[in-house]
């Protein structure tokens, strides 16, 4: 057990949890593990072990943190080819392949892109939450490519956790849908939480929470749920005008955001197989559409401070193969 020992700086937050996460220095700890490491009574304030998170503390108080071991992770490592698009000693981005689940979980206890990374980053990892894993800031669908960053140290998991929080992180994807979604549609203008910026430019705004009736699905709502913010641009018109390629534009980050407020605004991703509603393409255009395997979704591109040396950072992925066949095919 490691010790950090540091003093609370002027102006602290109103709540020990607060107060720790900013003043704690060199390595980062998530909030959320300080917590639990308050609950454990291994946090100290001026000498008295503190239990609650929502503990005053002031100016010149001494903290002593015990940082108990880092404990060896459940999931194993396996040896999985990564396409790997960046790396450095505090994070790595990668371009996911469709078909790779994120995370494990009952239904994938392996094969996963954390696997595939505890293999490739072996000793490199910190303990972030307490465990010796990556840290895991965002996700992205099994059968949705592209890019995701990825943090090897606690430090890097709280700083880009912050830009996540703060929507200061750029993320682009492109999608082909049925459809061409355009100011002129008189229903996307009736349509509520819908707009049109400036160069035909949908904006969707509504919020998003578990489907009432079917726990694998989400549902637009307009209260009790999460904010979500998307905004969609036209790139190609296909299928003599009834698909189009287009860019989304994540303001927010929720499950199955796009995948949700593209069928909510009558603009459904090809090859969805839980929001596209069955819908069909113009003319021979209809097999093609129909025997697409995965929804037609690849995160583009992905922009954010290293959270470390504070530098600007840009990553593009083309889009996959099996997207651009479709184009082709229906263009």
């Amino acid at each position: 057990m490691a010790d950090v020992l540091f003093k609370i700086e002027e102006n602290p937050p109103p709540r020990l949890d607060k107060a720790l996460a900013r003043n704690v220095p060199e390595r980062a700890i998530s909030r959320s593990r300080l917590s639990r490491m308050i609950e454990q009574g291994v946090v100290e304030v001026n000498g008295v072990v503190v239990t609650n998170q929502k503990a005053k503390v002031l100016v010149g108080d001494e903290i002593v943190i015990h940082v108990p071991e880092v404990l060896e992770s459940h999931m194993l490592p396996e040896d999985i080819v990564l396409d790997i698009v960046y790396e450095d000693g505090d994070l790595v981005v990668v371009n996911k392949p469709v078909g790779m689940v994120v995370h494990p979980a009952p239904g994938t206890p392996s094969g996963t892109l954390v696997n595939a990374l505890l293999a490739h980053c072996g000793d490199q990892l910190s303990g972030v939450g307490g465990l010796k894993r990556p840290g895991i800031v965002h996700r992205i669908d099994k059968d949705t490519t592209g890019l995701l960053v990825v943090a090897k140290t606690d430090a890097a998991h709280q700083g880009l956790a912050t830009q996540f929080e703060d929507r200061s992180i750029d993320r682009l994807y492109q999608a082909i849908c049925f459809g061409v979604p355009s100011a002129a549609d008189p229903r996307l203008m009736g349509l509520s939480g819908t707009s049109f910026e400036t160069g035909n430019q949908l904006k969707i705004t509504t919020q998003i929470a578990r489907h009432k009736t079917d726990r694998q699905r989400q549902a637009v709502v307009f209260q009790n749920g999460k904010h979500a913010v998307t905004r969609v641009r036209v790139i190609q018109n296909l299928a003599e005008g009834s698909a189009a390629l287009v860019e989304c534009k994540l303001e927010t980050g929720r499950t199955h955001q796009i995948r949700v407020h593209m069928s909510y605004a009558g603009h459904a991703l090809i090859g969805d197989q839980i929001y596209s509603r069955r819908r069909k393409l113009a003319g021979h255009h209809t097999d093609v559409a129909k025997d697409f395997p995965r929804q037609a979704l690849h995160a583009a591109h992905l922009g954010f401070r290293h959270p470390i040396t504070g530098i600007n950072m840009h990553f593009e992925a083309p889009v996959p193969s099996d997207m651009l066949d479709l184009i082709a095919a229906i263009s």
